[in-house]
């Protein structure tokens, strides 16, 4: 019945589309006939309407991977640079909640590492439908150029950070884990919460031994739910680890997309001595970066939709063919 729902959710709004193209071209038909032109501007917003939700319509339907449909957690990580780059951290983080807030996604906290001047991670569980779809193209490492607001001398500095995404796994996706492969240890959570927070080891923090994975959860007030928090996260780490070494191995047959890694940037974001946020993998800019920091990254996202469904190969991976 799952399956059944989601394909009905992808099928019946196209049929319903094919019945608005139909019923605009029976419209121009009659306005033809009539020679009224009277009946042009209401063509015209009908064709208008009909273009946007056949966009909309496609862009959903570049998102057919397995866990497109699903929540997602998205995790934020300062890079080297000190008060400087926990501060690009930071604002990373308000963007994509702003991004979130935007769609009407459910934005919760899951654990967050602060540090002077911001955050030295952090993250997220975004819930709601194709989270993860539209995600899954920001992983990588996001470079800010700025006068610092932290250098007495009004030096320009450049920070990076990386944000990674993990599709919030449902009943029908299993994910072993193997009790003896799982280290746990509990501490004392940090921050505010209230005396009971403080004065238990509700925080957990998994270690699984054979990927090196580590996941940790602080925000609950209880043990248990920290460990069902992460848990969940573990198993969204594991399935994405394991994807990414299936196509390691594909790598002999195919050219895949390469690992993330410091320096190679996917995006910039430059506030001096011009303003300008550019896509380094698909070419797409906009000059408005403060509505790019108040979340406005639909087109970024669906221009690197669009590029991965011709199938045009990454930045840098021409040199692999």
């Amino acid at each position: 019945m799952s399956d059944l729902r989601s394909l009905r959710n992808r099928i019946d709004p196209w049929e319903e589309l094919l019945e608005k193209v139909q019923d605009l071209e029976a419209l121009f038909e009659l306005a033809e006939e009539a020679s009224d032109d009277s009946m042009i501007p209401e063509l015209e917003q009908s064709l208008d309407a009909v273009n946007r939700d056949f966009e909309k319509l496609s862009i959903l339907n570049m998102m057919s991977d397995e866990v497109d449909r699903n929540s997602a957690f998205l995790t934020i990580h300062a890079g080297a640079g000190g008060t400087e780059a926990c501060d690009w951290a930071q604002m990373l983080a308000r963007m994509y909640v702003r991004w979130a807030e935007r769609r009407g996604y459910k934005v919760d906290t899951v654990d967050m590492l602060e540090a002077d001047g911001g955050i030295k991670s952090i993250t997220y569980q975004i819930s709601g439908e194709y989270v993860f779809g539209y995600l899954k193209g920001e992983a990588g490492v996001h470079r800010l150029v700025r006068i610092s607001p932290f250098d007495s001398a009004a030096r320009r500095h450049t920070s990076f950070t990386s944000v990674y995404a993990f599709p919030v796994l449902d009943d029908t996706i299993e994910v072993d884990v193997r009790p003896e492969d799982l280290r746990v240890d509990t501490y004392r959570a940090g921050g505010a919460g209230g005396q009971h927070v403080n004065k238990t080891d509700s925080a957990v923090r998994f270690t699984h031994l054979p990927t090196g994975i580590v996941v940790a959860c602080q925000t609950e007030r209880s043990q248990l739910m920290n460990r069902q928090t992460a848990m969940s996260i573990l198993k969204a780490r594991l399935y994405e680890y394991y994807r990414e070494e299936k196509e390691k191995e594909n790598m002999k047959f195919a050219t895949e997309k390469k690992d993330i890694s410091w320096g190679n940037q996917i995006r910039s974001y430059v506030f001096q001595p011009y303003t300008m946020v550019k896509d380094h993998r698909t070419k797409h800019e906009s000059g408005n970066i403060q509505a790019v920091m108040d979340g406005d990254l639909d087109p970024f996202m669906e221009a690197w939709l669009n590029m991965k469904w011709k199938g045009k190969p990454l930045e840098g991976e021409e040199d692999d063919l």
